[in-house]
């Protein structure tokens, strides 16, 4: 099971990572944090950028602040940190 920290940054123009912000990430999310709305396009992007199905990506902390902890099931942490550290993201 692998764990991510990242700071969502809701109402972008698309979802995408935008970067690291420390030791997290940077996440753009192209819904507006209302009616849970942000949190479920988080999920559903991690789900698409990992590869898992949508009901093995949960958030554990911070649904209602910009700084979340999430976790996917069926993915282990170097897994995750190989998959992270090939896709361009840059740091800020």
């Amino acid at each position: 099971m692998a764990r991510l920290t990242v700071k969502v940054h809701p109402r972008a123009k698309r979802s995408a990572f935008a970067g690291r912000f420390g030791e997290s990430y940077k996440l753009d999310l192209a819904a507006p944090p209302v009616d849970g709305r942000a949190n479920q396009e988080c999920v559903r992007f991690l789900a698409h950028f990992t590869g898992v199905p949508l009901s093995r990506v949960r958030i554990i902390s911070g649904l209602t602040a910009r700084l979340k902890v999430v976790e996917i099931e069926g993915m282990e942490q170097q897994q995750l940190e190989e998959l992270l550290s090939g896709s361009q993201i840059a740091d800020c």
